[in-house]
């Protein structure tokens, strides 16, 4: 990469036909995918979201307010097009992959998931670990196997979500033993627990933290607690990272896999876009955490990737104003910049921010 690519990232950004910083964030993320793309022409091709799909042990215990059959049945759902998920991939012509990471099926897979099945849910990370050592390589492989070799090749952009009764618990555990923060602001709602069922749900994780060590790294938090959609869906990113490809993360499941990959290789930081702040109070505080700041706020806690499909035409709309918006100089126009606005150009996000 150029030594002086953020100059004149910043400087091509500054010179297009409007006042300085006019656009706000739409700036940054243009200013972050010419950084990610190494080029003052970025392009999105081919948008893909990737859903992993995978039961967990935990969810035979009150932590849910709906039973386990249901990631089967909205699996099921997605296959069929009837969910969410499919009705804003439809609307922005994404791509949908979605993957079977390790459902406990009761019936047949639907035909058109992906087989990454590792086995019928994890263990109950009450009762000793999620995932075996073993089971966490498969993951991370399978993950990185699906970006390289299932996703278009010409893709340039990736989303990742994930479906699965009882993963905001394991992503609870997870952000509390990677950023260091309590549990009590981590666990929330998840699929609409209230009040006792809530307090139950912190009651019980508090119990797995404690019959847990202190994780020493990423791979270990992933192994302690899970699930086999959050481990591939880590794997798959730190992939896309290699790849090149800009990395879309939906809501509070999705970055904790994200946290997961990023304490794995912090630089992964750079190419990631956080479309949204979920309605899951832990969300804002582990995205504080890494200094990364979200799209957009509508209180959305689906999951399933939706977030990255309802913010996806704003980073395109970012993109497009790169590429397509006149300069000052190709349009003919006084630039006219009083000089109390000459200290509003775009601040550009470095590596470690967003």
């Amino acid at each position: 990469m150029p030594d002086d690519l953020d100059a004149r990232i910043r400087e091509a950004i500054d010179s297009k036909t409007k006042p300085r910083g006019s656009l706000g964030t739409l700036e940054e993320v243009a200013a972050q995918v010419c950084r990610a793309q190494k080029t003052l022409r970025p392009v999105l091709d081919k948008p893909t979201i990737v859903v992993f799909a995978a039961d967990h042990g935990l969810s035979r215990e009150p932590v849910s307010a709906y039973p386990r059959e249901v990631t089967e049945q909205m699996a099921a759902n997605i296959a069929a097009g009837g969910a969410g998920i499919n009705v804003f991939t439809r609307q922005h012509g994404i791509e949908l992959v979605l993957v079977d990471a390790g459902i406990d099926w009761s019936g047949a897979r639907p035909g058109r998931m992906l087989d990454r099945w590792i086995g019928p849910g994890t263990a109950s990370s009450l009762d000793g670990d999620a995932m075996t050592a073993d089971e966490l390589d498969r993951c991370l492989q399978a993950g990185e196997d699906l970006v390289t070799n299932v996703v278009d090749p010409d893709c340039t952009v990736i989303g990742f979500g994930e479906l699965g009764i009882g993963n905001t618990s394991a992503a609870s555990l997870l952000v509390s033993a990677l950023a260091g923060i309590p549990l009590g602001e981590c666990v929330g709602p998840g699929s609409g627990l209230v009040s006792d069922g809530l307090q139950r749900k912190l009651d019980l994780l508090l119990k797995v933290q404690a019959n847990h060590p202190r994780p020493v790294d990423a791979t270990e938090a992933l192994r302690f607690f899970g699930g086999y959609e959050i481990a591939q869906m880590a794997g798959a990113m730190l992939q896309a990272y290699g790849m090149g490809r800009l990395v879309l993360v939906d809501g509070f499941v999705a970055t904790a896999a994200f946290l997961a990959a990023w304490s794995m290789n912090p630089a992964i930081l750079v190419h990631a876009i956080f479309c949204h702040e979920s309605g899951e109070p832990g969300h804002a505080t582990v995205l504080a955490y890494m200094g990364a700041k979200p799209l957009i706020s509508l209180g959305m806690r689906l999951g399933e990737g939706s977030g990255c499909a309802v913010a996806y035409p704003i980073i395109a709309s970012a993109v497009a104003f790169m590429n397509e918006m006149a300069s000052f100089a190709d349009a003919g126009v006084s630039t006219g910049i009083p000089e109390e606005q000459t200290d509003t150009s775009v601040s550009l996000p470095r590596d470690g921010q967003r």
